[in-house]
């Protein structure tokens, strides 16, 4: 709830270096590990949906709101999570999804679903209206951005009927959402100058506007220097970021940094994050990237333990399905056919991650399930190709299941944010 998230967060006050890590992911063995790492941790769970993945019309999931609250809802309540630890987040919510729309149509979209998200009880909200639409020019200025941002808050402060209202983020990342879209070997972080004016514009709209929300803004987006692109990741470096925490420290304001593509970094540098006031890590596609390996790990043993006919042939299917539906991975991975074909399977930017609900898909995933679930999976086996998991399965801890071996390479990643973020 927002109520316990602001609590959390302002033990940072104390010198208590805590943190919490962002879920953002609709795949239901996702939200089941966050579930399970959040019971195991005795933890808030914080899980967020985007503007393009859940919007009144759908998104790309096919959910409203409302009903991306009921998904999540069945999973924790299935991992013994309690209700009372989830929070809920909006991502990116602005006019995003419609900004090749005029700027007037594309913001009445936006409106109606920050409110919609509202409605339906989430309590964390990222106001991004920093994007360009039809006819806009082609960079906003900041007291644009932060207008519109009002905008959108006021939307969804007068949707609020019962419980919590919403804490706010404002700003938004340097990098694409998702990953970048090409190499990318060095990367700044944002400068003090451009993280003062965002904050000190965006308070001043607030402060005119919505007075009594300011308090519950509580984080910004910034760069701290991270990124991945398809097969490289621009690790933390914080000597970076020094003079940008050192402002923010001495910043009236109780907010803190949040920090978007932090997929693929090494432990250290999730600790080294928490510790420089990056409070809020995002995490997406290095949870289904997890994924993706667990199950060609487990298409590789199935080749060797099930007859030909029976197998599921889980990658041809994944393949066939991208090629006749390129639209989700062709505008991202340039090169020749064979770089594609590597990249559509092993890209960092995980754009299969768009095809798991496919029909021909997801019923070789049913099939490659079924057909591990009726035989015991040889420990010997499972020390090549998940050798974590067999520790943990020679130690009692998971099953030897194929989906509780799933959920525990997803867990993997989490492991590192949970160490990283919990208060020390």
């Amino acid at each position: 709830m927002s109520t316990l998230l602001q609590k959390h967060l302002a033990k940072r006050k104390e010198g208590i270096a805590t943190g919490i890590y962002s879920v953002c992911s609709a795949h239901p063995w996702v939200i089941r590990a966050a579930a399970e790492q959040a019971v195991a941790d005795d933890s808030l769970l914080l899980v967020e949906a985007t503007s393009n993945q859940v919007n009144q019309f759908g998104g790309y999931t096919g959910m409203r709101p409302a009903g991306f609250r009921s998904f999540v809802m069945q999973h924790i309540e299935a991992a013994g999570l309690d209700a009372a630890k989830l929070v809920l987040g909006g991502d990116h919510l602005g006019p995003n999804p419609w900004r090749k729309l005029p700027a007037a149509e594309a913001m009445a979209h936006a409106e109606t679903m920050v409110a919609e998200y509202a409605r339906a009880g989430f309590t964390k909200i990222h106001l991004d209206a920093s994007m360009s639409c039809a006819d806009d020019p082609e960079r906003l200025s900041d007291e644009v951005v932060a207008q519109r941002a009002v905008q959108l808050c006021k939307a969804a402060e007068a949707a609020y009927e019962t419980g919590d209202r919403a804490l706010y983020v404002i700003g938004t990342e340097v990098p694409v959402p998702g990953g970048a879209t090409h190499a990318v070997h060095e990367l700044p972080a944002t400068s003090t100058e451009a993280a003062a004016y965002t904050l000190a514009v965006h308070k001043k709209v607030f402060k005119r506007e919505l007075p009594g929300v300011w308090r519950r803004v509580i984080a910004m987006v910034v760069q701290p220097g991270v990124e991945f692109d398809h097969d490289a990741v621009v690790d933390y470096e914080p000597a970076k970021a020094e003079a940008l925490v050192q402002w923010l420290r001495n910043q009236p304001e109780s907010i803190v940094f949040e920090a978007h593509s932090t997929d693929y970094q090494l432990a250290k540098a999730y600790q080294e994050l928490v510790r420089d006031d990056f409070a809020i890590l995002k995490v997406g596609p290095g949870l289904t990237f997890a994924m993706r390996e667990a199950l060609s790990a487990l298409e590789d043993m199935e080749q060797q333990l099930v007859p030909e006919p029976q197998r599921s042939k889980l990658g041809a299917a994944i393949e066939s399905t991208m090629l006749k539906e390129p639209e989700n991975w062709l505008p991202y991975y340039a090169g020749t056919l064979e770089e594609q074909r590597l990249l559509r399977l092993y890209s960092y930017s995980d754009r299969v991650r768009y095809y798991w609900h496919r029909p021909e898909i997801a019923a070789a995933v049913e099939r490659l399930i079924a057909n591990l679930s009726s035989i015991t999976l040889p420990e010997s086996m499972l020390s090549r190709y998940l050798p974590a998991q067999y520790v943990r399965v020679r130690a009692g801890e998971i099953g030897r299941d194929p989906e509780s071996l799933i959920v525990d390479r997803v867990r993997d990643v989490l492991r590192d944010y949970a160490a990283a973020c919990r208060a020390v």
